[in-house]
């Protein structure tokens, strides 16, 4: 067949199974998701215990080393490679006509099945002879029901009912529910149109009927047409409720160049034409809903990123006012032409910069971009207002909007920051998101251990989740069992957490799908951990978890702009506290000096540039220069991170990753964000020993 380059077909021993002796085929397609395929591929050879199989990867080339993967670590696993991404139905195809079980499981690389999930199927399917086609009940990751698992199948009303949004607002109603069957309830199996092509059963006698997937979809709409054909050809197909996977849908496309957007609608398309051009009518009032819809969800993708710019625009606004009213006593005084200049074309300037940055598209929350952004607009602002004098009202107000543009545009960035309400992809505090380990074992130890020393990756872990109630209270590394299997929702809610991780082994796969399932409720992120305890497994990302390098080339304190902007920094705030705090410290008695924070006491080293407000301890310091030669890593401080970290028992090279971190990710806000820390880190413990 075109495309495909070679077939690598293990098992070595114990493979001699005669044509008709296999009872499952396993087949996954997969492109470029090596680690969820990985994780998939262990679930599945759990679930397959006692049963006879076979497991068929079809890799549509992928670049990611997933078929290195499978060779290395599955080796009785059947392999096919193609020399180009094939589609899903193509490649499917490929490993169906090679099958040799009585019912063959179409399943998605980024899926994780529980030990219990094939065979409750396959019992399934011998009990139901009328059953051509099953699925399973798919839970997203956040336990959420995925509710392409059942489907209807998309008649005039149905389509009409699911594009104008009708089921949408009255799910629970067998009038407008009908397209994804959200009336139904979701632990009862039973009879529907259509399943999701992310897990599905056939049994091998239907296939030979209705023949394979359509090759002509290439993503989206296949499962939904081979479902079609399959109840055309009098075959039952069925939801089963009393086993579940979970999905981390989209992973494939994420990794590759394909329109999602427009692959899915084009798919929809074929899908009518193909088995509605009896009803032109229906066909004309579906295309043209399809072209809507998808005219709409492109331009959706195209401004989504730009929401955040709604905040810099009333930034904006907000500094114009003030700095009108700073310079003349009054605000609105501008002449009546100018209004519709004056407050769109300098925010479309400095939205324009902002954008231009990388600010909308990757790094929405970042402070040091959006300075700078701001600054360069302002300059651009100030350059158009020399061209156009009826605009040049006063060049000091420009001034003064910029002071304030510059302080509010970071500004609110730095708030949601500190309070934890970034985005998806970003920090929900200082060390990370909050995070918890579900396990108390060697591996769960360890994976704290090694998330740990990755300072500024994004988990900051608060706590554990013990499998008993006996372990609640027990402390690892300095680090508390929060709670156990039964109250994690509870745990997650009370504890502001956004992450939850499962190490390794610590849970049987029935175990982790049954918790996510209890937590649905909850907002909190679910990842796995493979064995290997090389990356963190999730629906947004898959980390790294292997060791960052000691040393890196360029550290942001050794850089010229910052060793100033620091300066500065240290002698404003420095400079303030000893006119407003320092004399009252002075004035305290021998007895409370002792007692009174050695911060004071050190405002004139700061002022004088002997030492830094933020910086690693002076013997911590010279060791670190000792053992990293010349690098520059800053002048000793009166707080930094790891010292915000003093309740955690650290190892020394767990203290140095977060003084490098520092050294690497330096600049002003992170300064003043320590600050702030140090200060809510002190008025904690003075409440704790008035206690």
């Amino acid at each position: 067949m075109a495309g495909q380059r070679k077939q690598v077909v293990r098992p070595k021993s114990g493979a001699s199974f005669k044509s008709d002796a296999l009872e499952v085929s396993v087949i996954i397609v997969n492109y470029n998701v090596r680690d969820f395929l990985h994780q998939a591929l262990v679930s599945i050879q759990r679930a397959l215990k006692g049963i006879r199989s076979e497991i068929i990867v079809v890799d549509n080339a992928s670049d990611d080393g997933s078929a290195e993967m499978v060779r290395r670590k599955f080796p009785r696993v059947k392999l096919i490679i193609n020399e180009s991404n094939l589609g899903f139905a193509k490649a499917n195809n490929i490993a169906l006509k090679q099958a040799r079980g009585k019912y063959s499981l179409l399943i998605n690389p980024d899926t994780i099945v529980q030990e219990d999930t094939i065979r409750v199927m396959v019992d399934f399917l011998k009990t139901r002879p009328e059953a051509g086609l099953a699925g399973c009940k798919i839970l997203n990751p956040d336990g959420s029901i995925e509710l392409a698992c059942r489907r209807s199948f998309p008649t005039p009303w149905v389509a009409f009912t699911k594009i104008i949004g009708l089921s949408r607002l009255f799910p629970k109603t067998k009038l407008f529910g009908k397209y994804n069957l959200t009336y139904l309830d979701t632990e009862e199996t039973n009879p529907v149109d259509a399943i999701s092509g992310s897990f599905m059963m056939v049994r091998k006698q239907a296939y030979k009927q209705v023949g394979g997937l359509d090759e002509s979809f290439f993503m989206y709409g296949e499962d939904l047409d081979w479902c079609y054909r399959i109840r055309q050809a009098n075959w039952q197909i069925y939801y089963v409720h009393s086993t579940q996977i979970i999905h981390y849908k989209g992973e494939s496309t994420r990794r590759s160049s394909i329109d999602e957007i427009q692959t899915f609608y084009d798919a929809m398309r074929l899908f009518a034409d193909k088995h509605f051009r009896s009803s032109s009518f229906f066909s004309i009032v579906l295309q043209a809903s399809i072209g809507l819809v998808s005219f709409i969800a492109l331009i959706n993708s195209i401004l989504r990123p730009l929401k955040v710019a709604v905040f810099d625009f009333i930034s904006m606004t907000i500094s114009l006012l003030i700095a009108e009213w700073i310079r003349t006593g009054k605000i609105l005084s501008y002449p009546a032409y100018a209004y519709s200049i004056v407050f769109t074309i300098p925010a479309i300037i400095v939205i324009s910069c902002l954008y231009a940055a990388g600010v909308y598209t990757q790094r929405r929350m970042s402070v040091s971009r959006s300075i700078g952004a701001t600054f360069f607009a302002y300059i651009l602002i100030s350059a158009l207002i020399a061209f156009f004098r009826d605009f040049a009202f006063s060049r000091m107000i420009v001034v003064i909007s910029g002071i304030f543009a510059l302080v509010f545009i970071p500004g609110w960035r730095l708030v949601f920051r500190i309070l934890g309400k970034t985005t998806a992809h970003g920090r929900s505090t200082l060390f990370g998101k909050r995070t918890l380990i579900v396990g108390t074992d060697k591996n769960a130890i360890e994976l704290q251990k090694k998330m740990r020393t990755k300072v500024g990756e994004g988990y900051e872990i608060v706590g554990f989740v013990g499998t008993t109630h006996k372990q609640i209270g027990e402390m690892f590394n300095g680090v508390p069992v929060l709670g156990s299997l039964e109250n994690v929702g509870k745990i997650i809610k009370q504890e502001k957490i956004s992450d939850v991780i499962f190490a390794p082994q610590a849970l049987s796969y029935s175990q982790i799908l049954t918790v996510i399932g209890k937590s649905r409720e909850q907002t909190a992120a679910f990842h796995l951990v493979p064995t290997t305890m090389e990356v963190i497994v999730g629906k947004a990302s898959i980390d790294s978890l292997e060791n960052l390098p000691l040393v890196q080339i360029a550290y942001n304190i050794d850089k010229p702009f910052n060793r100033f902007t620091k300066r500065i920094f240290d002698l404003v705030i420095s400079g303030f506290m000893l006119i407003t705090i320092f004399p009252f410290f002075c004035f305290f008695s021998g007895k409370e000096k002792k007692k009174s924070s050695n911060f004071i006491r050190q405002l004139p080293l700061v002022f004088g540039g002997k030492i830094s407000l933020v910086g690693p301890p002076r013997i911590r310091l010279q060791a670190m220069k000792a053992a990293n030669g010349s690098l520059f890593l800053g002048k000793t401080g009166l707080c930094d991170l790891a010292r915000l970290r003093q309740n955690i028992a650290l190892s020394d090279e767990e203290i140095n990753q977060y003084y490098l971190y520092y050294a690497r990710n330096q600049n002003v806000l992170l300064d003043l964000e320590i600050l702030i820390k140090t200060w809510l880190q002190f008025r904690e413990l003075r409440k704790e020993k008035k206690k």
